[in-house]
C-alpha cells in the first residue's frame, strides 16, 4: 500500500497537477475500489486549503468526503457517518498536529514555492486516512 500511494500520488501530482484534496478522494477510492462520480471529483477543486487560502488541509476534507461515501455505501447511518468523521478529524489533529493548511503548511502558497510541497505529507496523510477506514470498517 505504501508503494501504491507513492507512485500515485507523484503520478496525480506531476502528471495531472491536481490538488490534495482530490488526491485523497481518487488513491482511497482506488485502495477500496468505490466509483467516484466525476461531479465528487470536481467538488474538491477548491478545496487545498479553501483554494489556497489555508484554511482546513485538503487531505482532511478529501478523506471527509470519502467516508461519506464509503461509509453510506456500507450502509452505515448518517450518524456513524458523522461520528467516524469526528473521530478522523480527531485522531488527524493527533498524528500531524493540527487540521489547518495554515499550520501543515506554514509558508502558504506562492509562485516562487517548489511544486508540490506537500506531496510527501499527502502520502503519509492517505496511508493514515486508508489505515484509519481499515480499522473502523473491520469492527
Amino acid at each position: 500500500m505504501r508503494e501504491y500511494v507513492k507512485n500515485r500520488v507523484h503520478e496525480l501530482y506531476w502528471n495531472e497537477d491536481i490538488n490534495c484534496a482530490r488526491t485523497a478522494i481518487i488513491c482511497l477510492s482506488e485502495l477500496f475500489g468505490t466509483t467516484i462520480e466525476p461531479q465528487v471529483i470536481w467538488s474538491a477543486v477548491g478545496l487545498h486549503g479553501a483554494g489556497g487560502y489555508r484554511a482546513q488541509c485538503g487531505l482532511v476534507e478529501g478523506t471527509l468526503m470519502f467516508i461519506g461515501i464509503y461509509l453510506h455505501a456500507l450502509g452505515k447511518t448518517e450518524s456513524e457517518i458523522v461520528s467516524a468523521c469526528y473521530d478522523f478529524a480527531s485522531a488527524f489533529d493527533s498524528i500531524f498536529g493540527s487540521l489547518r493548511c495554515f499550520e501543515l503548511r506554514p509558508a502558504g502558497f506562492s509562485e516562487s514555492d517548489p511544486p508540490h510541497m506537500c506531496e510527501n505529507l499527502t502520502c503519509k496523510g492517505i496511508e493514515f486516512s486508508y489505515r484509519y477506514i481499515l480499522k473502523i470498517t473491520k469492527k
